[in-house]
């Protein structure tokens, strides 16, 4: 799986991420109190799909250049 959870702290509600452990681009995405990281390709794109203001999925679609 490539989405990966990341803590958040219950009693400040803050987000700490180690930009020095995640290597390469990468996306955060917050919704309902829950945040989720994904790297992101390197040829390629990456949607994020919305229903109704909420996050209903990812989806990658990848290339390498020839």
């Amino acid at each position: 799986m490539r989405l990966k959870d990341i803590e958040i702290n219950p009693s400040t509600m803050r987000l700490e991420v180690d930009i020095m452990e995640l290597k390469g681009s990468f996306a955060i995405v917050v919704c309902d109190g829950k945040a989720k990281v994904t790297p992101l390709p390197e040829y390629g794109e990456t949607k994020i799909v919305t229903h109704q203001g909420k996050i209903k999925r990812v989806k990658w679609d990848e290339g390498e250049e020839f």
